[in-house]
Order: structure tokens, then C-alpha cells, then sequence
């Protein structure tokens, strides 16, 4: 996804629901069911997305991938910035 070198950008809630395009309340039961991937906390109230995690999702979409291929996905996304 990223080097160490490279500085991760942070999407919040109205440009990750226009990139994807979907509701919000389809990106919410998509988290839910582990089909996209959580968003991190940037404050008390606010939250946003690591723009290269959405990324690899619309690439994943694109190329056709399962929704277990894209749970597989998410999990790998989480677990690596649990490992950073």
C-alpha cells in the first residue's frame, strides 16, 4: 500500500461516500458486515478514512473480486494498522 516514507491522506464521510458512490447508510452495513473498512478516529466527533484503504477497495471492485475476497481484503487492512 504505502512505504514509510509516504504520507497517508485522510478522506472524511462526503469525499468517501463520492468516491465510492453510495449512501451512507450503505457505507455503514458495509462496515458492519466487513465489507469496507472502519474509519479512524480523528477527534471526539470526528472520523475520516486512510484514502489508500478505500483505494484498494474500488481496485478490488474493479477487478472483480468476491465479497469474501473483500472481507479477506478488509482483514488484511485492518491487521496491518494494527501492526504499525
Amino acid at each position: 500500500m504505502r512505504t514509510p516514507q509516504q504520507t497517508s491522506i485522510i478522506i472524511r464521510l462526503p469525499a468517501v461516500l463520492k468516491t465510492v458512490g453510495i449512501s451512507r447508510a450503505t457505507l455503514y452495513k458495509q462496515i458492519q458486515a466487513g465489507l469496507f473498512p472502519r474509519p479512524i478516529n480523528l477527534g471526539a466527533r470526528s472520523v475520516g478514512w486512510v484514502a489508500d484503504e478505500v483505494d484498494a477497495l474500488i481496485n478490488a471492485r474493479i477487478q472483480g473480486v468476491d465479497n469474501e475476497g473483500i472481507e479477506q481484503l478488509i482483514l488484511s487492512i485492518h491487521k496491518a494498522r494494527n501492526d504499525n
